[in-house]
Formats: C-alpha cells, sequence, structure tokens
C-alpha cells in the first residue's frame, strides 16, 4: 500500500509512533464500512418491521424496542467504549466491536425468539457504538493537523445523514427477493469482511503520554471550543433528522409524487452532500476551522429561511424545495468537514472519551430538538425544518463568537 508522500507525523513526546501509513483512498476503504455498518444497522429492517412481529410470534411494541434501544445504545454505549479505547488502544475496541456486531448480527439472522432478537439487537449496537468510537479516535489520532481530516469527517458526517433514509430501500429489496433473514445475514457478511480487513491492516494509533488522566470529564465538559463544534454538527445532523422526518409526507402526501420520484429527489441532495463532502480539504486551508463552520451552519440557516418564504409565504413546490436543500446539504457538509477536528482538538491523549461524549451530546440534541419541532410544528409543513435550521444554526454563531480559528 502505498505511503504519503508528505512528512510522516511525528509522534508526541513519551508516546507511541502512530504507523499510518495508507493513501487517503486507501484510509477511506479501510474506515468507512466500519461508519456505513453503524448506521445501517440502525433501520435497514424498517419495511419488514411489520410482519416480523409475527415472525418472532411477539408484538409490533417489542420490535419497535429494538430499533429504539438500538439508537439509545448507539450513542450512550460510546461512553463506555471511549474510555476503554484510551486505556486499551483503538485498535482492540475496534475489532471488538466488530467481531460483535457481526457475531449479533448472525445470530438475528437465526433467531426465532423475540427475547434472544431483543438481546442480540443491544449486542449489536455495542458493537456499532465501539466500531464508531474507535474509527473516529483513530482519524482525531492521525489526521488532527491535516487538511485530509476535513475530507474524512465531512464524508463521515455525510453518510451518518443519508445512509439511514437509504437504507431501508436496501431492506426491502433483500426482503423481497431472500426474506427478511438476508437483512441480517448481509450485515454479518458485511462485519466479517470489514473486521478481517482491520485485522490485517489496521494498525494501533493510540498516543500514550506520561499527563495524568485526572479530571477528563471535566475538562472536556468545560472546553468551549468543544461545545461550539459539537453544536455545530447537531446543527447539521439535526437538519437532515428534520427533513428525513418531514420529506415524505410534504413530498408523497402533499406534494403527491411517487416513490421513485421522491428516492431520486432524496438520492440528489445525498450527492450534493458527497461532493461538496469531497472537497472539504480546501475550505479548511481556505478559510480555517471555525470560518468553515461558520460559513456552513450559515448556509443551512439560509436555506431554512428560504424555504420559510418558499414553503410558507408562497405556494410549496418541488422544484424550489429540492434547490434549497441543496443549499442545506452544502451547509451539512461544509459544517460536518470540520466539527470533529474541532471538537476533538484538545484531547489528543483521550480522544477516545471526548468522541463519546460528542456523539452522545449530538445525539440527544438531534432526537429531543428535531422531535419535538416535528411534533410541535407539524410533519406536513416546512415549518419544522426552518425552525431546526435557523434556532440551531444560529446557537452555533453565537458560540464561534470571540474564539480563535
Amino acid at each position: 500500500m502505498s505511503s504519503y508522500k508528505s512528512k510522516p507525523m511525528q509522534p508526541a513526546e513519551g508516546s507511541l509512533p502512530v504507523q499510518w501509513r495508507f493513501t487517503l483512498s486507501a484510509a477511506l476503504f479501510l474506515m468507512v464500512p466500519f461508519d456505513l455498518l453503524a448506521s445501517m444497522g440502525m433501520d435497514i429492517y424498517l419495511p419488514v418491521v411489520p410482519h416480523m412481529s409475527q415472525a418472532l410470534q411477539t408484538n409490533p411494541a417489542m420490535i419497535q424496542l429494538t430499533l429504539s434501544l438500538y439508537l439509545l445504545l448507539l450513542g450512550t454505549g460510546q461512553l463506555i467504549f471511549g474510555p476503554l479505547s484510551d486505556k486499551f488502544g483503538r485498535r482492540p475496541v475496534l475489532l471488538g466491536g466488530a467481531f460483535a456486531f457481526t457475531a449479533a448480527s448472525a445470530g438475528l439472522a437465526m433467531s426465532s425468539s423475540a427475547n434472544l432478537f431483543l438481546v442480540l439487537r443491544l449486542i449489536q449496537a455495542a458493537g456499532a457504538a465501539a466500531m464508531l468510537v474507535a474509527t473516529f479516535a483513530t482519524v482525531r489520532d492521525v489526521y488532527a493537523e491535516r487538511p485530509e481530516s476535513a475530507v474524512i469527517y465531512s464524508l463521515f458526517g455525510s453518510m451518518l445523514a443519508f445512509v439511514p433514509a437509504l437504507a431501508p430501500l436496501l431492506g426491502a429489496l433483500l426482503d423481497i427477493q431472500f426474506g427478511w433473514r438476508s437483512i441480517f445475514w448481509l450485515l454479518a457478511a458485511l462485519g466479517a469482511l470489514a473486521g478481517l480487513h482491520a485485522a490485517w491492516r489496521w494498525p494501533e494509533t493510540r498516543i500514550v503520554t506520561r499527563e495524568e488522566q485526572q479530571g477528563k470529564l471535566r475538562t472536556i465538559l468545560s472546553n468551549r471550543q468543544f461545545w461550539t463544534y459539537t453544536m455545530g454538527f447537531s446543527t447539521a445532523m439535526g437538519a437532515f433528522f428534520v427533513y428525513f422526518s418531514t420529506a415524505p409526507r410534504l413530498l408523497i402526501d402533499r406534494l403527491g409524487l411517487s416513490t421513485v420520484t421522491f428516492s431520486l429527489c432524496f438520492a440528489s441532495i445525498a450527492i450534493v452532500m458527497v461532493i461538496f463532502a469531497r472537497f472539504a480539504g480546501n475550505y479548511t486551508k481556505w478559510w480555517g476551522l471555525r470560518g468553515t463552520l461558520r460559513r456552513g451552519v450559515l448556509l443551512i440557516m439560509s436555506g431554512g429561511i428560504l424555504l420559510f418564504f418558499a414553503g410558507w409565504v408562497t405556494e410549496l413546490n418541488v422544484v424550489a424545495f429540492i434547490l434549497i436543500m441543496w443549499i442545506v446539504a452544502a451547509g451539512i457538509a461544509l459544517t460536518c468537514s470540520v466539527t470533529a477536528n474541532g471538537a476533538l482538538k484538545a484531547f489528543g491523549d483521550y480522544a477516545g472519551m471526548a468522541t463519546a461524549i460528542y456523539y452522545c451530546i449530538e445525539s440527544l440534541v438531534v432526537s429531543i430538538g428535531g422531535t419535538v419541532a416535528v411534533l410541535l410544528l407539524g410533519g406536513d409543513t416546512v415549518l419544522p425544518l426552518v425552525a431546526y435550521c435557523v434556532v440551531s444554526a444560529l446557537l452555533t454563531l453565537v458560540l464561534t463568537m470571540g474564539q480563535k480559528n
């Protein structure tokens, strides 16, 4: 595997050398599967939920619980695996997570008991949490001072946003062709391949220092930069969450789009995010972390304001809605390109714990704030999206005031 032509990263004093010699494309090929699997595992089987209760001889509430608990453990589980990755290393946490995810997925494919299914979903979610925190901590270890970090973080952020929306389509196709158990066999196969690849190529990247580790949680939570960039990440992810929650009712029920046309419209927004993510390395060169963050959330806020006029003041139409969502998508990509790096920048020797808290806070803000916006303002109007985009973006902008780049 070819190495970077740039000067190799110098380890901190008292640390182990970081043996990471991959090109950007090779690094993405190694890391992306874990980000994808954690996202896919969340709701790839949504289309088969109605008849799974019959297959497992249980009630629909139990199946719904397997969805809710996965999401809960995916966020809170990182609070456990983050510190573990700081203490024992990224590699063992990653490989342990991949093994748990794969084994649980295979067990889910063979399960015929609702109680066993629920337990296996919890194990699968724990594996996904471990994979996520180890992957992002590795990115922080290796790329914290490199422009490649913006590309990686932006692509990861984009995938975390749109993969859960596309995964149910894949799940529906698998169910039609091979039955619902094939969904979990696919996750098991992909988890095994990713885990074996990582076992072969993924080196340990944890930086071991002599610094005392007392008061880590207090240090993280008292850091204003951490809160600023975590709020920026919450703004980006929440904007997509509210869009995902309201778009079917807006575009299919209200505007009469077919499911195929809706899927194409959705795909166009995902493509915009990926395109802007691909060039994320240039943004930090031009504007720095703070400048990129501000421009990203300004685009999200601008999209919210335009949606207000396009969907509330005037009559909403599909073309205007999609064009405005392209603006929001560009803002999401820009914002995600710097939020993880900015939030974790000060915590090199305990990036695992900082990563876990970063994701836990984002999950809480998005799930609570996004759900409240949809419930209070109605899921068949643009108002929830307008409110979330504008309010969360304004809060992020206020937090950036007075901070250095």
